[in-house]
C-alpha cells in the first residue's frame, strides 16, 4: 500500500512539474520556426536499411509487456509513440520500454485532432508530452506521431518549433478496428521491403500476430529497428 501511495504521489509530482514547465515556455514568446515545405514529415526512411513497426500507445499496459516479451525474443527494436495521459499512469511501463532498447516518442497527451488545432492549441498538446517522457527517462524526444493520423502545416510549423520530425506510416494494420490476426498480419508483411514504417497498436490480436510479423521479418532477410535508426540517426 505505501509503494502504491509513493506511486502515486511521484506521478503527480511529474505531472504538476511538466504543466508548469509547459505553461513557461508557452508564455516565454518563443520564437516559431515555420517549415512549409514538409522537411520534417516522414512517410518511410527513403533510404533506411530496416523497417520499423511502431506502437501508438494510449492503452492496454499488460499487453505493452507482451509486446516487449515478444520484441526482446525476436532480437528486434520499435518505436513506441506514447500518449501523456498514459505515461502519466505508467512511469513504470515506460520506462521498461526504454530500459529495453526501444525508441520513446510523443503521440501527444490527450489524443486530440492536431489538424483543429490551432498552432498554440497543438503546441499545448505535445509539449507537455515532450516534458513528460523527457523526465520520465532522461532523454531527449526528437519524434512526434498525429493521433489518426491527422495534422495540417500548423501541426508540422509547432512541431518544427519543437525540434520534433512528424512521423507517419507507410503501411497500417489497422489493428484497432479489426481484430483479425492474419489481416494485421499481411497488412504488415505483404511486399514489406526496407525503409517501411508500419503503424501498430497494442491489441489482443496484435500481441497475438506478432511474433508471425517478426518471423516473416528475420525469414526474409529485414531487421525491425526504431524509426531514428531507419531514419540514419
Amino acid at each position: 500500500m505505501k509503494s502504491k501511495f509513493v506511486t502515486v504521489i511521484t506521478n503527480s509530482l511529474l505531472l504538476l512539474i511538466v504543466l508548469a514547465v509547459s505553461l513557461i515556455g508557452f508564455f516565454g514568446g518563443n520564437a516559431v520556426a515555420v517549415s512549409k515545405d514538409g522537411d520534417n514529415l516522414y512517410y518511410n526512411a527513403e533510404n533506411g536499411e530496416g523497417v520499423s513497426l511502431m506502437f501508438n500507445v494510449y492503452e492496454h499496459t499488460d499487453n505493452v509487456l507482451k509486446i516487449l516479451d515478444a520484441l526482446d525474443e525476436y532480437g528486434a527494436k520499435s518505436t513506441f509513440f506514447i500518449g501523456g495521459s498514459w505515461a502519466d499512469d505508467n512511469v513504470d511501463c515506460v520506462r521498461e520500454i526504454y530500459k529495453r532498447g526501444h525508441e520513446i516518442a510523443s503521440h501527444g497527451y490527450f489524443h486530440k485532432d492536431h489538424s483543429r488545432l490551432s498552432f498554440e492549441g497543438n503546441l499545448e498538446e505535445i509539449r507537455p508530452s515532450v516534458k513528460l517522457l523527457n523526465m520520465i527517462c532522461n532523454i531527449k524526444i526528437t519524434l512526434f506521431a498525429p493521433p489518426s493520423g491527422a495534422f495540417n502545416e500548423v501541426t508540422a510549423n509547432a512541431c518544427n518549433s519543437l525540434g520534433l520530425k512528424v512521423i507517419m506510416w507507410s503501411r497500417d494494420t489497422i489493428d484497432w478496428r479489426d481484430h483479425d490476426e492474419n489481416l494485421i498480419i499481411t497488412r504488415a508483411t505483404k511486399n514489406l521491403k526496407k525503409g517501411e514504417f508500419v503503424l501498430m497498436h497494442p491489441t489482443d490480436c496484435t500481441v497475438t500476430a506478432l511474433p508471425k510479423i517478426l518471423t516473416y521479418i528475420r525469414d526474409n532477410g529485414l531487421t525491425a529497428v526504431t524509426v531514428s535508426q531507419n531514419l540514419g540517426e
